[in-house]
């Protein structure tokens, strides 16, 4: 089979996809650990592109991280690592290729895999990518300004010089707090944006606002399981940074894959009439 046609999305095979009315069923338990089953399989079948993806993850948190304290910005250096991962979805397009293959009894290949991200770059892919970055640097913005509430706009020497004055003065303990909590906030908006909607715009031919809305709908749908899958998902991603990022070689991966399985695990189509 040739690299070509590993860039033809499921949903341009079959024009009626556009037409197509998602259905949402509630997600269990044994969704989730059925689907990180199946994730990790398909890691184990194609170890190299996994790792190539997870070496991406690896090295962009290492340079944004690096950019941070090279601005003299040291103190979003947190923030911007952790928002640079929830960009994922969309870096692991070629993972929801590869498990697409795999699923379909095929042999995916890492050419291929690149040329079809490289092609949704003015689909409905790029828009929802858009949005994610846009709620990233809305994140970004508040995080700003936060720290000129509580801290005003002091300058920090070093990031040691940093952390002393989070921790260890009342206005840094608030500061951090608040930045959790806007953290926190900013981070469940883009879990349920985007948990299942880049899978469903390279699987058919829908708009990224319904795959937005239906992704949405899983996570409303199934508020417990989906909120304890993404509290899994940022622990082992929180644990994957350190050191120096090195676990998302084989943890993003893994989700990457996971996730594919989860969207035909809980979203199926029916023609609209």
């Amino acid at each position: 089979m040739s690299d070509n046609h590993l860039t033809v999305p499921a949903g341009a095979q079959n024009p009626q996809n556009k037409l197509a009315k998602p259905i949402v069923r509630q997600v269990t338990l044994e969704d989730i650990t059925s689907s990180l089953k199946l994730g990790i399989l398909d890691f184990v079948k194609t170890p190299v592109i996994g790792l190539t993806f997870g070496a991406f993850f690896m090295i962009g948190g290492i340079l944004v991280t690096l950019l941070s304290f090279w601005v003299d910005m040291s103190y979003i250096s947190y923030p911007l690592a952790c928002g640079f991962l929830l960009l994922g979805p969309f870096a692991a397009l070629g993972l929801y290729e590869a498990s697409r293959r795999l699923q379909a009894g095929e042999t995916p290949r890492m050419s291929g895999l690149f040329t079809l991200m490289w092609e949704q770059r003015r689909g409905e892919i790029a828009w929802m990518a858009f949005v994610v970055i846009f709620i990233q640097f809305l994140w970004m913005f508040k995080v700003h300004l936060l720290l000129a509430l509580f801290l005003g706009m002091q300058g920090y020497g070093t990031f040691v010089q940093f952390a002393q004055t989070i921790f260890e003065t009342s206005d840094g303990l608030l500061f951090l707090a608040a930045g959790h909590l806007v953290g926190a906030f900013f981070a469940v908006l883009l879990f349920a944006v985007s948990v299942v909607s880049f899978p469903i715009l390279l699987d058919t031919e829908l708009d990224f606002v319904t795959a937005m809305i239906t992704s949405v709908k899983v996570v409303t749908g199934s508020p417990v399981v989906m909120v304890g899958w993404g509290l899994l998902i940022t622990a082992i991603l929180m644990v994957s940074m350190i050191p120096a990022f090195i676990g998302l070689l084989v943890t993003l991966p893994v989700l990457g894959h996971t996730t594919w399985h989860l969207y035909k695990r809980v979203v199926t189509f029916e023609d609209a009439k």
